[in-house]
C-alpha cells in the first residue's frame, strides 16, 4: 500500500464563516477560546489564593499584549529577520504589500517563544503596578498557560502550518492548503494532546497541593514539561525557515533550552520550599 492510499486528506475552509463581509478564521476562533479561557481559569486561582478582583482585572491586557507583540516579534526576528527589518511596518500590522498593493493578511507568523518572552516582559510592568511577586503571578498563569497552548496549535493544525515530516504511519496526513502530496506527522495536534494533558495535570496538583506548594512550582513545572516536549517534537517538524536545514539542533530547539533550564530551576526550588 502507497503512503498516499493510507493517509488521511486535511483541506479544510480556513473560514467557517465571515462578519459583515470579514472572515473569520479557525486560527482567530481558537485564539479568543485560548484567551476567554485561560482568563476564566487564571481568575479561579486569584479567588483561591484570596487576591481581590482590583489585582486580577488589569492582568489580562497586559498578558495579551505581550503574549501577541512577543510572538509576533519573536517570529518575525528568530525566523525571517532579513525580511521584515526590510519591511519593519509589516511586524505589528496585519498587512502585507504586494504587487497589487498593500492588502491585509492577517498576522502570517506567531512564535511561542517569542510570546514567552512578551508576557514576561509584560509582567514585570504588572508585578510593578500590583505590588504581586512576579514568580507569584507566573504561577498562577502557569495554571492556564498550557491549555493556551494547545489551543493555539489546534489553530495550527486548521491552518495547515507547522506540519511534520514525511511518515508511513496510519495518522498521516496530506496538508492539501500547504501544497502537500505526501503523508506527513500531524506535529500540531501532538502538541495540542501534549499541552492538553500537561494542563489536566497541572490543574490537578494546583487544586490539590497549591498550598503546600512553594513559589515557582507551578511556573517551573509548565516551562519544563512544555519546552522539554517542543524540544522533542522538532525532530519530526518540517523545517519553518530555510536557513533550519541541515542544522543539528534547529532554531525551536535551541529557543527552547533556555526554558527548560529555568524551568527546571524554579521546579526544583518550589519543591524544596514546600510548606
Amino acid at each position: 500500500m502507497s503512503l498516499i492510499n493510507c493517509a488521511i486528506v486535511w483541506d479544510p475552509s480556513i473560514s467557517p464563516f465571515s462578519i459583515f463581509g470579514f472572515e473569520v478564521r479557525y486560527y482567530s476562533l481558537c485564539w479568543v477560546i485560548a484567551l476567554l479561557s485561560a482568563y476564566y481559569i487564571v481568575q479561579w486561582t486569584y479567588k483561591k489564593s484570596g487576591v481581590g478582583e482590583e489585582k486580577f482585572e488589569p492582568l489580562f491586557m497586559y498578558c495579551f499584549f505581550g503574549i501577541l507583540i512577543g510572538a509576533r516579534l519573536g517570529h518575525c526576528l528568530f525566523y525571517e529577520p532579513e525580511y521584515y527589518l526590510a519591511n519593519p511596518i509589516e511586524m505589528l500590522l496585519p498587512i502585507r504589500n504586494t504587487p497589487d498593493g498593500w492588502v491585509f493578511r492577517g498576522y502570517e507568523g506567531l512564535a511561542s517563544h517569542g510570546g514567552t518572552i512578551g508576557v514576561i516582559i509584560a509582567l514585570i510592568l504588572y508585578s510593578r503596578k500590583t505590588k504581586l511577586t512576579m514568580v507569584w503571578t507566573l504561577d498562577h498563569i502557569a495554571v492556564a498557560a498550557p491549555l493556551f497552548g494547545a489551543m493555539i496549535r489546534i489553530g495550527n493544525f486548521m491552518n495547515s502550518e507547522i506540519i511534520g515530516n514525511v511518515t508511513d504511519a496510519p495518522w498521516g496526513i496530506i496538508f492539501v492548503q500547504a501544497g502537500e502530496t505526501l503523508p506527513r506527522h500531524p506535529a500540531q495536534l501532538y502538541e495540542a494532546i501534549a499541552y492538553l494533558v500537561i494542563f489536566l495535570a497541572g490543574l490537578w496538583l494546583y487544586r490539590k497541593y497549591n498550598d503546600r506548594m512553594g513559589k515557582g512550582l507551578f511556573l517551573g513545572y509548565c516551562l519544563f514539561t512544555i519546552f522539554t516536549f517542543r524540544f522533542f517534537v522538532e525532530f519530526i517538524k518540517e523545517e519553518q525557515v530555510a536557513f533550519e536545514e541541515g542544522m543539528t539542533l534547529i532554531m525551536g530547539q535551541w529557543l527552547s533550552l533556555p526554558f527548560i533550564i529555568i524551568g527546571l530551576y524554579y521546579m526544583i526550588k518550589g519543591i524544596r520550599n514546600r510548606g
